[in-house]
C-alpha cells in the first residue's frame, strides 16, 4: 500500500554444496573433496575442484561459495608467489596458515563466505591440518570436514580418528596415527557413504596426498589414477588420486 515502509534486501552470497576434509598423519596428510557444484537441487556443473595445490608442502581445501573460494585461493596463490620470488624459497606451512587467517580477518566485515582446510608438512616433517572459519579463526587439528556434508563427516572422523566412544582392547592403547592406506580407505568410505545420503556431494573425488621429505611411497604401491605433482626431487612430494562417486 503507499505510504507504508518498504524493505530492500540485497543477499551477495550463495551456497554451492560439496564437502572437504583432511587428515593427518605422523610424516602425511590427506586432502579431499568432491566436485559437484550446486545451488540447492540444481547441479550447476560436475567437475569443480574444490582442493588446490599451494607449494609441494601444502594444499588448500575450500568449500562454500563458489565465487569467493575462487577468488580467495587465486589471492593466497600471488601471495606466495609474492614469498617466493622475495625469499626464493616457499612459505613453510605453519606460516601459510597464519597467512590465510590474516587475509581471511582483513575482509570480516564483508568476508569471503568460504571454510578452509588447510593441509601438509610441517618444517619438522610432521602432517598437519589447520581448519578456519570464514572470518579467520583457526586451530591445527588431527582431521577437519567441512560443507554440505559436514554433520555426516566429522562424527565418523571422531570415531575412526580419534577414536571417541571406542574401548582399546585390554592392555592396548589406540594409535597415535593411522597409516596410509588407512586413512585412504576412511576417506573414500566417507566420501561414498556422504553421496549415498546427501544431495549435494557426488560425481568425482580428488584425494590430495602429500608426504613428507624422504617418505617412502609405501600405502600408495598400485593404486590406480594416482598423478604426481611435485615440482621438487629433494622435498616432499604431493600426488593426487582420482576416483568417480555417484552422479544421481
Amino acid at each position: 500500500m503507499p505510504g507504508l515502509p518498504q524493505q530492500r534486501q540485497f543477499n551477495p552470497y550463495s551456497e554451492n554444496g560439496g564437502t572437504i576434509l583432511a587428515i593427518a598423519g605422523a610424516d602425511f596428510s590427506v586432502i579431499a573433496g568432491d566436485t559437484r557444484q550446486s545451488e540447492g537441487y540444481n547441479i550447476q556443473t560436475r567437475y569443480a575442484p574444490k582442493v588446490f595445490r599451494l607449494t609441494d608442502r601444502a594444499v588448500l581445501a575450500v568449500n562454500g561459495f563458489a565465487a569467493d573460494g575462487n577468488m580467495f585461493v587465486k589471492s593466497v596463490k600471488q601471495r606466495l608467489e609474492w614469498y617466493r620470488h622475495a625469499h626464493a624459497k616457499d612459505m613453510p606451512l605453519r606460516a601459510i596458515a597464519r597467512l590465510i587467517q590474516t587475509m581471511l580477518y582483513a575482509r570480516r566485515f564483508f568476508p569471503y563466505y568460504v571454510y578452509n582446510i588447510l593441509g601438509g608438512i610441517e618444517e619438522d616433517g610432521t602432517g598437519a591440518v589447520y581448519s578456519f572459519d570464514p572470518v579467520g579463526s583457526y586451530e591445527r587439528e588431527a582431521c577437519r570436514a567441512a560443507g554440505a556434508a559436514q554433520s555426516l563427516v566429522q562424527p565418523f572422523l571422531d570415531n575412526q580418528i580419534y577414536f571417541k566412544n571406542q574401548l582399546a582392547a585390554a592392555g592396548t592403547s589406540h594409535p597415535t596415527h593411522l597409516p596410509l592406506p588407512t586413512v585412504l580407505s576412511i576417506v573414500i568410505d566417507s566420501f561414498t557413504s556422504a553421496t549415498e545420503r546427501h544431495i549435494e556431494v557426488g560425481d568425482g573425488l580428488e584425494m590430495y596426498v602429500v608426504l613428507a621429505k624422504g617418505r617412502t611411497l609405501q600405502g600408495l604401491e598400485g593404486i590406480r589414477g594416482m598423478q604426481e605433482l611435485t615440482t621438487t626431487d629433494d622435498g616432499e612430494r604431493v600426488f593426487v588420486v582420482r576416483r568417480e562417486l555417484k552422479k544421481d
